[in-house]
């Protein structure tokens, strides 16, 4: 289906500029171990390789080009990759000669460091070539391998590469190979989904019935044989590539049960989205309804009972991840960037199976919140982790918070967040529309022109907005072809909404969340306005951490009270039930933002010598509360932050 999207949006286009201005040749810089940065420790962990990065010398030795050793971790060459990829989607709005001529050298270089027979990994061929896919649990080798093979994909559909292409299907070609069910195959999987992602990619590219059987294979056949890595692990015999992996439980690695017996979400957070991403891909693909099952009811669970408020997931920083539902503390959890990143993927072919807002919903409270809360607003600074309340004391003297940062740092020594950022905001375009044989859905509000040309159809779409920000959405359609059906979508978190259609409003129903406008030939003009007013929501019960507070949104941003604007110790905060939420907007605060302002509460901190215990609760005093959008908080210093406030 051949279709196109262009956005001309005032906020995103900030985001993209910055993605092709600043976050690629930054990183890659970074990449070459030519930034003059520090290098973080995403948490207390002195294994963490956090030197430099050594990626692109990595490429360099095992091609022959250098001597040495691989430095950093064994899935290092995901953030060239990654890289990769975002270049890709920066050039479909942006070409860049100098750009694509340093991508091709890139892709030059991992060809020479591609074995003959297809294989490509660093770590494997610089340190272990006989280790190859014998401890799959830690390797990441099939992990790196679908991360290539998207990169190489979108590299090719941006700039027609033909050396990038044929290297994915060389690589792809040795895995269908050597993975399956025959004689001296491999049945086994990655202990990191990523592979099945690619071979999707590359099956809807080239059309090779292989690439999505093969897929399918790897998906099917998790946790079908519970013991396969422990038996690898004992059959090798040889040192760990990654050490501590066998600790944690076969749901971690969503091997616990085979794929379509999981209902709930479990493990390590990416892990999980990144599987899930695949499994309704390969069920939109081939119509299985066995798998589209599936995928709702670990949606269902995610969004229903494990997922935060700010569209963040993982709820502990053991192993990045699920814990139970309801469980979702705001100061040690983990809600790691890629992993909203994955939930948006994850979402994304969800539409594509069945047109429900829901999946749309999700997909915008990642994307405005967890998401760009991950990148500082100067794109040269980064969160792995992203809190719903943070201490900077507690982060430096409490090791189980030392996740919890409470500034970006420049960079970190698991880097797979900064380039994972740059590749899905370079691509945001793909998420904005869902385009099927019979409608188009409009998921998110970003000022943008679709145009569809498939041979049955001709429609071209022209959104205009200035959303959140002015609550009227307008839509100019010029279709020249057969009927259609346009679905908006009516975000959860409104109340009221109105449809227009040349000028006449209508009374049409909304299905599954969208409200659906059929359009005829010729040239039309929809408006859908919203009410956007900041609002309060409170958690369910079951959430004993919220319980007795209050969060605050205003359309798809949630808020969040920084130390800078309210003082230390945000917990002595409250915000009475009746105050009204003022919204004004400052152009000149953190590049333009709605600030929020209440009458509030703070409780009076007791005298030093009053001791640890008393016998009257804190007196009361008037103060007012000023709240910022979360995406923003962390660009002023260090300072506390929460989302949740105490209601009075």
């Amino acid at each position: 289906m051949d279709f196109k999207v262009r956005i001309f949006d005032g906020f995103w286009n900030r985001y993209r500029r910055l993605v092709k201005q600043t976050m690629i040749p930054y990183q890659w810089d970074v990449l070459n171990d030519r930034a003059d940065i520090s290098i973080e420790r995403e948490r207390n962990d002195a294994s963490i390789p956090n030197e430099k990065s050594h990626a692109m010398e990595n490429f360099r030795i095992a091609a022959g080009r250098a001597q040495g050793k691989h430095y950093g971790w064994v899935f290092q060459d995901s953030d060239v990759y990654k890289w990769l990829e975002a270049v890709s989607y920066s050039l479909c709005y942006e070409w860049d000669d100098e750009l694509k001529e340093t991508a091709d050298s890139v892709f030059d270089l991992i060809s020479e460091a591609q074995e003959e027979d297809g294989y490509l990994n660093t770590y494997f061929s610089i340190m272990n070539p006989s280790g190859k896919y014998r401890r799959l649990v830690e390797s990441h080798e099939l992990y790196c391998a679908g991360h290539f093979i998207e990169a190489a994909a979108a590299y090719h559909q941006a700039t027609g590469s033909s050396k990038a292409l044929g290297t994915a299907i060389k690589l792809a070609d040795h895995i269908c190979r050597t993975f399956g069910t025959g004689e001296g195959q491999i049945r086994g999987v990655d202990g990191h989904e990523e592979i099945e992602i690619g071979l999707m990619r590359l099956y809807h590219l080239t059309g090779k019935r292989e690439y999505m059987d093969k897929a399918a294979f790897f998906l099917k056949e998790r946790g079908k044989d519970p013991g396969f890595f422990e038996r690898q692990i004992r059959e090798d015999g040889g040192d760990p590539v990654l050490t501590g992996l066998l600790s944690f439980p076969l749901k971690y690695f969503q091997v616990h049960r085979p794929v379509t017996e999981q209902d709930t979400a479990e493990g390590h957070a990416v892990r999980l989205v990144y599987m899930s991403t695949a499994l309704a891909d390969l069920a939109a693909t081939s119509g299985d309804e066995a798998l589209a099952e599936t995928c709702r009811k670990i949606w269902s669970n995610i969004a229903g009972r494990r997922m935060y408020i700010t569209g963040g997931i993982g709820s502990t920083v053991t192993g990045e991840a699920f814990t139970l539902d309801y469980d979702l503390p705001n100061d040690t959890m983990y809600c790691e960037t890629c992993a909203s990143i994955g939930l948006m993927f994850f979402a994304r072919q969800m539409l594509r199976i069945e047109s429900k807002a829901e999946y749309a919903d999700v997909m915008e409270r990642a994307l405005y919140n967890t998401v760009i809360a991950g990148m500082a607003l100067d794109g040269r600074h980064f969160f792995y982790v992203n809190p719903l309340e943070a201490v900077p004391g507690k982060s430096l003297n409490d090791p189980g918070k030392s996740h919890v940062k409470a500034v970006r740092p420049q960079w970190l020594g698991c880097a797979c967040c900064p380039p994972n950022l740059a590749r899905l905001i370079a691509s945001l375009d793909r998420y904005i529309y869902t385009v099927k044989d019979d409608e188009v859905l409009v998921n998110l509000f970003i000022g943008s022109e679709l145009k569809i040309e498939d041979g049955r159809r001709s429609l071209s779409i022209r959104q205009d907005s200035d959303y959140p920000k002015n609550p009227v959405i307008t839509f100019d359609v010029e279709n020249r072809a057969e009927p259609v059906a346009v679905k908006i979508r009516i975000p959860s978190w409104t109340d009221r909404y109105t449809l227009s259609v040349d000028g006449k409003e209508t009374e049409a129903d909304a299905e599954y969340g969208y409200v659906r406008a059929d359009v005829s030939a010729g040239k039309h003009t929809i408006s859908f306005e919203l009410e956007i007013i900041p609002k309060r929501w409170y958690s369910n019960p079951k959430v004993s951490e919220n319980i007795g507070k209050t969060a605050v949104t205003y359309g798809p941003f949630v808020y969040c009270a920084e130390g800078v604007d309210n003082g230390e110790d945000l917990h002595l905060l409250e915000l009475p039930a009746h105050s009204f939420l003022d919204l004004k907007w400052d152009d000149e605060l953190l590049g333009g933002v709605g600030v929020i302002e209440a009458e509030g509460i703070r409780l009076q901190e007791a005298e030093e010598d009053d001791g640890l215990y008393l016998s009257e609760g804190p007196r009361k005093a008037p103060r007012k509360i000023k709240l910022i959008p979360y995406y923003a908080w962390a660009n002023r210093g260090v300072n506390e932050m929460r989302v949740w406030i105490n209601e009075a």
